[in-house]
């Protein structure tokens, strides 16, 4: 495989649903007077975990990108303690982060100039932009299936 194949398949992994549903069919449309809601036997509502997974992105890319990044404390700092959005345009918000940030991670992985295996200099052996990349991929799947699970619960699956 060559560098070009093996930057598309991280992309592809990235940003869409192979095997499973979606980032975009997990939050599309869901009403919101559910986004706060906590089904019966969860610990989190759509919007915790939508805070969990845009904080969580945004601390993998900027430890890719910037060696003065500063990470959230582990692990109260990757959770809001917030059961509904704070303010009626808080989720809009949230989801344009997201988004914002899983596009740098892609653009990041797409640029030829990204050494996909060297360790990444202010981190630990292993962690190479390939590895968290690999990492970003699987956490989103993760709380996605998450939000899926969610919102058969709340009878709000599948999306309009």
């Amino acid at each position: 495989m060559d560098d070009a194949n093996l930057r598309q398949h991280l992309i592809d992994l990235l940003t869409s649903r192979r095997a499973h549903a979606g980032f975009e069919a997990a939050v599309d449309g869901l009403p919101p007077e559910l986004r706060g809601r906590r089904p019966e036997g969860l610990a989190y509502t759509a919007w915790q975990l939508l805070e969990h997974l845009r904080i969580c992105q945004w601390d993998i890319l900027e430890f890719c990108r910037r060696s003065d990044h500063v990470s959230p404390a582990w692990p109260k700092g990757y959770w809001t303690a917030s059961e509904i959005p704070p303010h009626d345009a808080a989720w809009e918000e949230c989801l344009t982060a997201f988004r914002r940030d899983l596009k740098g991670m892609c653009d990041l992985v797409a640029d030829p100039s990204t050494d996909l295996l060297t360790p990444i200099p202010w981190g630990e052996p292993h962690h190479t932009v390939l590895q968290q990349a690999l990492l970003l991929a699987d956490h989103n799947a993760y709380h996605v299936g998450q939000l899926v699970s969610l919102r058969r619960l709340l009878d709000a699956w599948p999306p309009p």
